[in-house]
C-alpha cells in the first residue's frame, strides 16, 4: 500500500499517545557520573545523600551547607582520602575536578565498604601528589 502523500494539510494528526516510561530526572534517585548505578536518595545514615555508595563519587552541587545544593560548578568530584570526625563518624574528602575544591561528606551506612577500606588504606604519596600535580608545585 503506497503512503498517503503528506500536501494533503487538511487532515488533522492525531495526538500521540500516553508513554509509560520515565525519561526524566525523578525526585527520587540520581545517576552516578562514575559508573552509571541509580542511586536512591534515601541513605541510613546521612539527610542528604550526594555521593554514589558504590565508587563514592560525587557532584559538585552543594556550596556551604549540607543540602543546598547552591554550586555552580556541578562538577565531577572524586574522592581522595577519609578523615573522622572526634565522636568516631567517618567523613569522605571529595576533590572536585572542575574548580579544585575540597569538601568532607558523610560516609553513608550503605557505602560500598571495600571501596572505603581502599580508600582508608591508601597510601598518602598517592593524595599528596595529586594535589602537587593538580597545583603546579615543584618537587
Amino acid at each position: 500500500m503506497p503512503r498517503r502523500s503528506r500536501a494533503a494539510g487538511d487532515r488533522r494528526r492525531r495526538p500521540q499517545r500516553q508513554k509509560d516510561v520515565l525519561h526524566g530526572h525523578r525526585g527520587q534517585d540520581f545517576r552516578c557520573v562514575g559508573c552509571r548505578l541509580d542511586v536512591s536518595l534515601v541513605a541510613p545514615g546521612t539527610a542528604h545523600r550526594n555521593h554514589c555508595p558504590n565508587c563514592l563519587v560525587s557532584l559538585h552541587l552543594d556550596r556551604r551547607v549540607p543540602g543546598d545544593r547552591g554550586s555552580g560548578c556541578r562538577g565531577r568530584m572524586e574522592p581522595l582520602s577519609l578523615t573522622t570526625r572526634p565522636d568516631g563518624e567517618w567523613l569522605l574528602i571529595h576533590r572536585c575536578l572542575t574548580c579544585d575544591e575540597l569538601s568532607a561528606n558523610r560516609v553513608a551506612g550503605d557505602d560500598n565498604a571495600l571501596a572505603l577500606m581502599r580508600l582508608a588504606l591508601r597510601p598518602m604519596v598517592v593524595v599528596t601528589s595529586a594535589f602537587g600535580s593538580r597545583a603546579g608545585g615543584s618537587r
